[in-house]
C-alpha cells in the first residue's frame, strides 16, 4: 500500500504507451511489423520495471526538511528555505510542491531542478501574509526520477507545521537596528537638525570629528591640552502611547491588509524606537469600548507585552467611542505624553463630530492625529479623461482628495498636529514625526 502511494508514472510514459498502443493500431492492417510491435512493448516493460527498481532502490534516497521563522510578520516578504538532499548514486530530476497555506491561494507552487549524486540543494520562495492568525502548511512534496524518466517516486516532509502570523516583526527589527546604530537616514527618515540642547548633561568627552564647535569646554581643554566637548543626551522617560481606533473605519484594505494592521505595525515600530530611545512606550486600543490598555514602560519585557497585546486586536463593525477614550485617557494617563492616534476620516464632517474629544485630549497630552491617504482616488486623478464618466470620477476623486487636506487645515486650527500618508509609508512618516518633536523639546 505504502508502494502504490509514492509511485507515479510520469509524462514520458504516457507517451511511449501511446505511441506503442498507436504501433499495435496499425500492426492490425500490416501483420508484417506484429512482431516488431511485440518486442518494443516487451523492452519498453522491462525498462518500466529497471526505473522502477532503480528509484526503489534505497528506502530513504531523498531527504527534505523545511526552514523558516516560528513567527511570520505581516505585511512583509517571509523567506522559507527547503534543504534537499540526494542519497541516490545518480544523478535525479526532482520536482518539489509544497504545499502552502490556503490563505495564501498560491495553486501553482511548483519547483523543477536536478540534483547531483550524493549531494544537497537549497531553494528559497518568500510568502507575503496580510492577516493575522495561525497559517497551517501541509506535507512538503518531493517527485524523484531516474535519467529513465518513466517512473517517479513521491516522498514527504514536513506534514502539518503550524505557524503564526504576527505584526512585523521584521519592520520592527530593521528600524531597530538602523536607530541603535544611528542609520535611520538609510531606510528614507530625516536628519532633523535638533533646536537647542537638551536639558540633560551626560558628560565631558575627547572632540572627535564630526562634533559640534559649540559644545566646547575651554576649561577642560585646557586642563587637558587636548580639544574636550560636552555631551548631552536627549531628556529619557517620556511616555508614548500609540492609540489605535479599532472601529469599522479601520476595516478599509490597501493592497490586502486593513488599516489597523497597518497601524499595528507602525505602533509596533515605534514603540521599539521609542524604547530604544530611552522614552517610555505604551498601548491603548478602542472601538466601541476601550479594548486594551498597557501603561507606558521602559522594562525589558515591554516589547514582549506590546507584541503579544496587538497580536490580538481585531477591527469590529461599531462606531467608536471618542468620549470613553477621553474619560479612560484623563483617568489613566495622568503625566502629559504624546499620544500617537491611529484613526481615520474620509470627510470633515465626520472629524467635526470627534473634534470636541481631540481638542480635550490635546489640552492635556501632545496629540497627533495620524489618518490615510486613499491612493485608489490618487490612480482615478492621475488617469487620463477619456470619456464624461472618467471625467465625472475624476471630480468626485479629487473633492474627496480635498477633504484630506481639509481634515489636516481643521486639525491645525486647533493647535493639533496630524500626519496624513499612504498606508505603505505609514511607519516611516510617523518616525520622521516622533524625532522632530524631540528635537524641538515638545516631549
Amino acid at each position: 500500500m505504502r508502494f502504490l502511494k509514492s509511485f507515479y508514472l510520469t509524462n514520458r510514459f504516457l507517451y511511449f504507451a501511446s505511441a506503442i498502443a498507436f504501433l499495435f493500431f496499425i500492426s492490425y492492417f500490416l501483420p508484417d511489423i506484429f512482431f516488431i510491435v511485440n518486442l518494443l512493448l516487451f523492452t519498453f516493460i522491462v525498462v518500466t520495471v529497471i526505473d522502477t527498481f532503480i528509484v526503489y532502490s534505497k528506502p530513504n534516497g531523498i531527504s527534505g526538511s523545511r526552514e523558516m521563522q516560528e513567527r511570520f510578520s505581516n505585511g512583509d516578504e517571509n523567506r522559507v528555505k527547503l534543504i534537499v538532499e540526494n542519497r541516490y548514486p545518480f544523478n535525479s530530476s526532482i520536482k518539489i510542491i509544497d504545499e502552502i497555506p490556503f490563505e495564501f491561494q498560491i495553486r501553482n507552487f511548483e519547483i523543477m531542478s536536478t540534483l547531483n549524486a550524493d549531494s544537497v540543494k537549497y531553494f528559497d520562495y518568500t510568502l507575503f501574509p496580510v492577516k493575522r492568525g495561525e497559517y497551517k502548511f501541509g506535507a512538503l512534496n518531493i517527485y524523484i526520477q531516474s535519467r529513465i524518466g518513466i517512473v517517479s517516486r513521491r516522498y514527504r516532509f514536513e506534514a502539518d507545521k503550524t505557524i503564526t502570523v504576527y505584526p512585523s516583526i521584521i519592520q520592527m527589527k530593521k528600524y531597530g537596528l538602523l536607530a541603535a546604530t544611528n542609520r535611520l537616514t538609510d531606510a528614507g527618515i530625516k536628519k532633523i537638525r535638533k533646536v537647542g540642547h537638551s536639558i540633560e548633561f551626560d558628560q565631558i568627552k575627547e572632540y572627535v570629528q564630526g562634533d559640534d564647535y559649540s559644545t566646547i569646554n575651554w576649561k577642560a581643554t585646557a586642563r587637558k591640552n587636548q580639544l574636550m566637548v560636552n555631551h548631552y543626551m536627549d531628556e529619557k522617560a517620556q511616555q508614548v502611547y500609540s492609540v489605535i481606533d479599532m472601529g469599522r473605519n479601520m476595516k478599509m484594505p490597501f493592497d490586502g491588509m486593513s488599516l489597523l494592521d497597518y497601524s499595528i505595525n507602525s505602533s509596533l515600530v515605534i514603540s521599539n524606537i521609542c524604547l530604544l530611545k530611552q522614552d517610555k512606550a505604551g498601548i491603548v486600543t478602542f472601538n466601541n469600548k476601550i479594548s486594551s490598555m498597557l501603561p507606558a514602560q521602559r522594562s525589558s519585557s515591554q516589547m514582549k507585552k506590546i507584541l503579544e497585546l496587538l497580536n490580538n486586536q481585531q477591527t469590529g463593525f461599531l462606531e467608536s467611542d471618542y468620549e470613553k477614550l477621553v474619560s479612560t485617557v484623563k483617568l489613566k494617563i495622568r503625566q502629559r505624553s504624546l499620544l500617537l492616534l491611529y484613526t481615520n476620516f474620509e470627510s470633515l464632517n465626520s472629524l467635526n463630530r470627534q473634534m470636541v474629544y481631540f481638542r480635550s485630549l490635546a489640552s492635556a497630552h501632545l496629540l497627533i492625529v495620524i489618518f490615510f491617504n486613499n491612493t485608489g482616488l490618487k490612480e482615478i486623478i492621475n488617469r487620463k479623461t477619456k470619456n464624461l464618466e472618467t471625467v465625472y470620477h475624476k471630480v468626485i476623486a479629487e473633492k474627496f482628495a480635498y477633504e484630506k487636506r481639509l481634515i489636516v487645515k481643521e486639525l491645525s486650527r486647533y493647535g493639533i498636529q496630524s500626519i496624513l500618508t499612504e498606508p505603505k509609508l505609514l511607519s516611516v512618516n510617523t518616525i520622521n514625526k516622533y524625532l522632530e518633536l524631540k528635537a524641538r523639546g515638545m516631549i
